[in-house]
């Protein structure tokens, strides 16, 4: 299981800004200005990385924040065009309290305002089911009207006999 104490944020490198058609997109200019602000000044516990799409394309440019034990999230409508690096500071400084906290959820108004408005989703925490201990096979045995027992079958598995 990943490390409870760290993060990892994608960035949706295939994100574009509405109208617009230059190379390189808006979600690759933001992930660049979260890879430079994150080198100015550090996020520990946090790894940045680029996804090729997050399938959220009417709200660009999007990021997902994921740790394990804790809330994921998901967030659009930053700007990357105009101001690629105040948005960036703007996702850290959340992903900060983020990885404060133990379970993800950052109380409300405690973040950043960009991540009030742009909430896309948020996910609960992935939950490993318990394995319950497999369950041995019993004997089904078919009766006759007399009474007597016409023969030994074996029953599948996880199925309960029929009355």
């Amino acid at each position: 299981m990943p490390d409870p104490e760290t993060a990892i944020l994608s960035v949706c490198t295939t994100c574009r800004a509405a109208g617009d058609a230059s190379e390189p997109r808006a979600g690759a200019k933001l992930l660049a200005a979260l890879r430079e602000e994150a080198a100015r000044e550090p996020v520990p516990g946090l790894a940045i990385e680029g996804a090729e799409c997050l399938s959220v394309c009417k709200r660009p440019c999007t990021v997902a924040v994921a740790s394990a034990g804790r809330w994921t999230y998901v967030y659009g409508d930053f700007d990357a065009l105009e101001a690629p690096e105040t948005s960036a500071r703007t996702i850290l400084a959340g992903l900060r309290r983020y990885l404060e906290t133990p379970d993800g959820v950052v109380p409300w108004r405690e973040r950043p305002e960009a991540f009030r408005k742009g909430v896309v989703a948020r996910i609960p925490p992935l939950r490993v089911p318990h394995k319950t201990p497999a369950h041995r096979p019993f004997r089904l045995r078919a009766r006759r009207r007399d009474g007597s027992f016409v023969r030994d079958t074996q029953a599948a598995p996880n199925r309960t006999p029929r009355s």
